[in-house]
Formats: C-alpha cells, sequence, structure tokens
C-alpha cells in the first residue's frame, strides 16, 4: 500500500492521510478550491495566507499532481468548478506543458506541480515567514 503523503498548511500542520484535516481555507473561493483539489488526489497541499504580504492576491495554493496529465486534469478540473460556481473564469498559464501550472483566480493564485518541478522551485520556502532570505524590518 502506498503512503499518503502529507498536506499541510502554512502553520506546518500536517495531514498524515489518516486523520488530520486538510488545510481549511477562510473564504468560500479557497475552500471551493481546496475541496476540488481533495476530490481529485492532488497531493501536498499547501495553503499559504497573503494578506499583508503581497498585494496581488489575498492567498496562495500549492498543490502536486501525479504526472503531466494529471496536472493538466487538475487545472482543467478546477476551472470548470470556478466557472460553474459562478466565482468568474480564472486565468491559466502553463497548459501546454503541464509542469507548472498557474490559475489566477483573483484572490487566490494557485500553483500545480509535477513534483520534480515543484522542488526545484520551491516556491513555499519563498513565501513563507520563516524564509531565510527576508530581512527583518527593525533592522
Amino acid at each position: 500500500m502506498d503512503a499518503i503523503p502529507p498536506i499541510h498548511s502554512e502553520d506546518g500542520s500536517t495531514n498524515d492521510g489518516l486523520n488530520s484535516p486538510l488545510p481549511v481555507g477562510s473564504t468560500p473561493l479557497e475552500q471551493a478550491i481546496l475541496s476540488r483539489l481533495d476530490d481529485d488526489k492532488a497531493q501536498d497541499i499547501v495553503l499559504i495566507d497573503l494578506k499583508g504580504k503581497s498585494p496581488m492576491a489575498d492567498s496562495m495554493i500549492i498543490a502536486s499532481g501525479r504526472s503531466h496529465r494529471h496536472v493538466g486534469a487538475l487545472a482543467d478540473h478546477l476551472q470548470r468548478a470556478l466557472k460553474e460556481q459562478g466565482m468568474g473564469k480564472a486565468k491559466v498559464e502553463g497548459l501546454p506543458h503541464c509542469d507548472w501550472v498557474l490559475i489566477d483566480a483573483g484572490d487566490v493564485i494557485v500553483h500545480l506541480f509535477r513534483p520534480e518541478v515543484r522542488t526545484f522551485y520551491n516556491i513555499e520556502k519563498i513565501w513563507s515567514v520563516e524564509s531565510g532570505h527576508r530581512l527583518d524590518s527593525r533592522a
């Protein structure tokens, strides 16, 4: 039996695939996206709160697909779900290759990766509060 990969949120809590909860969105848009990704078996789902960190969005959701085809299916299903729920037409980049697909859903930016591409870019580290690349504003 394959191990279920952890799902975690910015606060460090994880879902070991057993009884731990998924990241919980604070808005209907975040909740809809997280639910769709979970239904489609996205892996290693991360929710990062961007409020106060960036003017481009309120949050970022990062997830992995197992292959090019899985990443493409995740993106397609997510686009359809957003449109069906009246949450507008999301802008999408990266669909032809499906290594890294970015979906701009307005207040939420979604990044879907193949695992090796996600590891290479490591955008969670860029946006994490604990990142060594951030300067202390009091300095």
